[in-house]
């Protein structure tokens, strides 16, 4: 007789508290191969020598983080995490929310990275001193694995970031003059260049979630439906055009990249998020 009994794959949180921590400490001290190369690109398109002296200083910052194990920002991050759970996993031997902010509290001691979290947003602003507790995104999956996708961000670029409820009837050019004004208000203040992720619709807070995500999509892939990837290069070129250029020091290569990210929507609404990340687009994944 068959058996229908549900086989579940156990990871202990011990094992997620390390490879949270290892995946802190790689992003902190080094940016993807594909950022790196493309940075070295965009310093040959640059047109500026203010701005290709920027480019430089950053390429040459970027070799020395890596080279000496140093924080490649001295913003170094609030801890975001995405998962990907597994629905066939089974958490022993501890808590998943807890085990996570473990591995950010040891990564940020660890690698004497600045603990950059409040606990009081408001009124006393006091620093919990460990970096913690982490911004946690978790969705459940087919399968038997956990995935991470560990980002330390930081909020020079941040602060930058923003959100439009348009109308249905506003249509493409207005998120488009949405997303420039969003740039050219945010001018120097996110370290240019900058990569921009874009969350179309869902609602208020999908769309902000999606936005950021998408930043972190690999160099050089486009949205899989032609339309938004051909709206990805119209967006990046015009940005382009603004002068921000490098550390906001004029030139034409303000921004490197334009991920966009959409989900469906009500009838009535037309969520557009913007998350604006610096030049340092710092992360890490693994797989448990």
């Amino acid at each position: 007789m068959r058996s229908n009994k549900l086989t579940l794959k156990e990871i202990k949180a011990s094992l997620i508290k390390e490879k949270v921590k290892e995946l802190f400490l790689e992003a902190n001290y080094q940016i993807s191969l594909d950022l790196m190369n493309l940075l070295e690109e965009n310093l040959k398109k640059e047109t500026s020598p203010l701005g290709q002296y920027a480019l430089e200083a950053i390429i040459e910052n970027n070799k020395i983080a890596l080279s000496e194990r140093l924080p490649l920002c001295q913003d170094t991050g609030l801890g975001v995490l995405f998962l990907e759970l597994g629905q066939n996993v089974h958490i022993v031997e501890g808590d998943l929310k807890e085990a996570i902010n473990q591995g950010v509290r040891e990564a940020y001691e660890e690698g004497y990275f600045r603990k950059l979290v409040v606990d009081d947003p408001l009124f006393e602003r006091k620093n919990t001193k460990t970096n913690t507790p982490a911004i946690i995104y978790t969705d459940i999956v087919p399968g038997d694995n956990l995935k991470i996708l560990a980002i330390p961000k930081g909020f020079g670029a941040e602060n930058m970031s923003t959100l439009a409820m348009l109308k249905p009837s506003d249509g493409k050019d207005e998120i488009i003059n949405f997303i420039l004004e969003t740039v050219k208000k945010a001018g120097a203040n996110p370290c240019p260049p900058t990569i921009i992720g874009i969350g179309i619709g869902g609602t208020i807070d999908q769309s902000m979630i999606i936005a950021k995500k998408a930043i972190f999509r690999k160099i050089g892939q486009h949205n899989t439906n032609p339309k938004y990837a051909s709206l990805e290069e119209e967006i990046l070129e015009k940005i382009n055009c603004l002068g921000i250029g490098p550390a906001g020091l004029g030139g034409n290569i303000t921004s490197l990249a334009v991920h966009i990210d959409y989900l469906p929507t009500h009838i009535a609404g037309l969520p557009v998020a913007v998350n604006i990340c610096c030049h340092s687009a710092r992360y890490a994944r693994g797989v448990i």
